[in-house]
């Protein structure tokens, strides 16, 4: 009943339906290459028909062969083979490739003939590339394609003394067979391929999510580094300042000594301000913050929601000084996530801990509201998995996407973490993180 939000301003805007993710992935040099396979595969299954010594009408087969060729070429020349196919001009494209391969399957025996299966072939490519709208036109074509040879066709190549005769009931079973075959092949290319798709563009939010926090911490570190270097510059200019106002031989000097002063001291007072922002400090020192900054980090945003208490608790092993860790964008926007989430679901308290012992670190996020329901905890971790409230019925204020939860658990597992989620006892859910120390503490000074 529950999943992490998308963070804010990352693909609040897109349209993540199936048909947004399948859109203008056909490239021409792709398709251009599997026809010339087929036109030679065709070919060689001819000359070797006529080897056997069959009887076909082999000069319209082969012109057909060659007008398809034709036509291929014709794409290839006229088309630069990186471009995309539109979706409409695709499954023209493809819908000719139907074509082509009915027409010989009609002068060689119809349904009866084995080949019958390649009519698969288009609808799967379409399948793995396009729209459900074309998927479903191309594969009612190919379908009345198959009925059609089953009743309407060329009698199956034979040879000289041979009489072989196809039942009806058989090319009907073989259409009906060869429907099933589209429809069932097509279906599992088409569910395959769409989770690929949507798997693909999360992780594009999950890397968009990574570089923003980065940036934000690279910039943090460009303040304190001008902080630092300007604190000396800003203290020559003040004193040089005072000295200019008592020496002033006129009023008007004086008052630009004291304003030159004045706004001197504005300068280092917000650069102080800069050095004392957690987020801007860019030494050594900064570079690491104790478990508990790091949990009273993560609840500060939260820490003022009315109607749900946040609070932060660090425990370690008896005798051990609390660790310092290494600051790392990707812990912290991953629990504030996680406790984002559960402000909307949890009953009146959330706790977010830390412990510690000589091997392990490990960080949880545990509230007092209803809990995973049993399908949401089953997927949690892929995404597009939500059924957080609208915007009017979470303290949030937060829509969910249901990315939230991959994102954050990707940022998690980059840095080295096992991510576990349960519901807990009596009720609620827990999130947690666990680390080696080695992967995440920072070193000595």
């Amino acid at each position: 009943m529950r999943a992490v939000a998308a963070p804010d301003g990352i693909g609040s805007g897109d349209n993540w339906s199936e048909g947004a993710v399948h859109r203008g992935r056909l490239r021409v040099r792709t398709l251009v290459t599997l026809r010339w396979l087929v036109a030679a595969g065709e070919v060689a299954l001819l000359l070797l028909v006529m080897a056997m010594g069959f009887h076909a009408p082999f000069v319209l087969c082969f012109v057909i062969v060659g007008a398809a060729a034709w036509l291929n070429l014709l794409t290839a020349v006229a088309t630069p083979g990186q471009r995309v196919f539109g979706d409409r001009e695709a499954a023209v494209q493809l819908g000719v490739d139907i074509l082509q391969v009915s027409l010989l399957i009609f002068l060689t025996g119809g349904t009866s003939n084995p080949f019958v299966l390649m009519l698969i072939a288009p609808v799967t490519l379409a399948a793995a590339t396009l729209p459900l709208r074309h998927v479903v036109a191309l594969g009612v074509v190919a379908a009345a394609a198959s009925v059609a040879l089953a009743f309407f066709a060329l009698p199956l190549p034979q040879a000289a003394g041979m009489a072989v005769q196809i039942p009806q009931s058989f090319r009907i079973g073989a259409a009906l067979a060869n429907i099933a075959g589209v429809a069932l092949t097509a279906g599992y290319v088409r569910q395959a391929a769409v989770e690929s798709a949507r798997m693909a563009l999360a992780l594009d939010v999950t890397q968009a999510v990574l570089a923003r926090e980065q940036r934000l911490s690279a910039l943090g570190a460009l303040a304190a580094a001008a902080a630092h270097e300007l604190g000396t510059p800003l203290a020559t200019i003040s004193i040089v300042a005072k000295e200019l106002g008592r020496e002033a031989p006129t009023d008007a000097v004086r008052d630009d000594a004291e304003l030159l002063v004045s706004q001197a001291e504005r300068c280092r007072e917000i650069l102080r301000r800069l050095t004392e922002t957690p987020d801007a400090a860019a030494d050594q020192v900064h570079e690491r913050l104790s478990l508990r900054q790091l949990v009273q980090e993560v609840i500060e945003p939260h820490a003022a929601v009315k109607g749900v208490r946040v609070e932060a608790i660090v425990t370690g092993a008896k005798g051990m000084k609390t660790p310092d860790i290494r600051r790392m964008p990707e812990i912290t926007h991953a629990f504030t996530s996680f406790v984002e989430n559960a402000v909307d679901f949890a009953a009146s308290e959330i706790l977010v801990s830390a412990r510690f012992d000589a091997d392990t670190v490990s960080m949880e996020v545990r509230d007092d509201g209803p809990g995973f329901s049993a399908d949401v905890l089953a997927k949690l971790g892929e995404p597009y998995v939500t059924t957080r409230p609208g915007a009017e019925g979470s303290r949030t204020g937060h829509i969910g996407m249901g990315l939230g939860f991959f994102i954050a658990k990707t940022l998690l597992e980059r840095t080295g973490a096992v991510v576990t989620f349960q519901n807990g006892r009596p009720r609620g859910a827990v999130v947690a993180a666990r680390w080696p120390r080695s992967k995440i503490e920072a070193g000595a000074l």
